[in-house]
């Protein structure tokens, strides 16, 4: 025995199927015109219009930091980070991390990768490093100085500082602990 369906339960599903007909024509519709924009528009090739040029120091090309030699960031820069935990703790890892390889974790030029190096790395606890200004330092990391690479692209403006912030705190303890065995 097949039952039938009942008229309003067809008429239910017939308009069910019109309903989704409809719909599916009408959101085609709506995109088809955005849909061969691709196809239809002007052809644009990269740099047929020469760029708009930019008046110096408008556009900032050095991540944000001003170009300056090594004797002007001597000269001019200074460490704008105060001496907290948190900054130190940083400086240390990064230290650590990009310093430490080569000058060792004392800083004192005994790396573990010094021995493979052409140059010996600087002692930067007791050599002439403890005597230069911060913005030496941290031009040094910049822009990397003798046989010592440039770390801009690797480490961050702040992050620089803090790993001066830290080398300074490394030279104050030396040196107190060297005043306290010169007694």
């Amino acid at each position: 025995m097949t039952r039938s369906l009942s008229k309003p339960t067809t008429r239910i599903a017939v308009g069910m199927i019109a309903l989704a007909a409809i719909v599916a024509i009408s959101s085609s519709a709506d995109c088809f015109p955005w849909s061969i924009d691709m196809y239809r528009g002007p052809e644009i090739q990269p740099l047929a219009e020469a760029p708009r040029v930019m008046p110096a120091d408008t556009l900032p090309v050095h991540g944000g930091e001003p170009p300056m030699s090594l004797e002007q960031a001597t000269l001019k820069m200074h460490n704008p980070l105060q001496p907290t935990a948190q900054n130190l703790n940083a400086g240390s890892e990064q230290f650590a991390t990009s310093c430490a390889p080569c000058h060792g974790a004392s800083g004192q030029g005994d790396g573990p990768v010094a021995h493979i190096l052409s140059k010996p790395p600087k002692n930067l606890i007791s050599g002439t490093s403890k005597d230069l200004p911060d913005g030496y330092i941290y031009g040094a990391i910049r822009d990397g100085i003798l046989s010592m690479p440039a770390y801009a692209a690797e480490i961050p403006v702040e992050r620089r500082w803090q790993i001066v912030m830290y080398l300074r705190s490394m030279q104050q303890a030396a040196a107190a602990k060297g005043k306290v065995a010169g007694k």
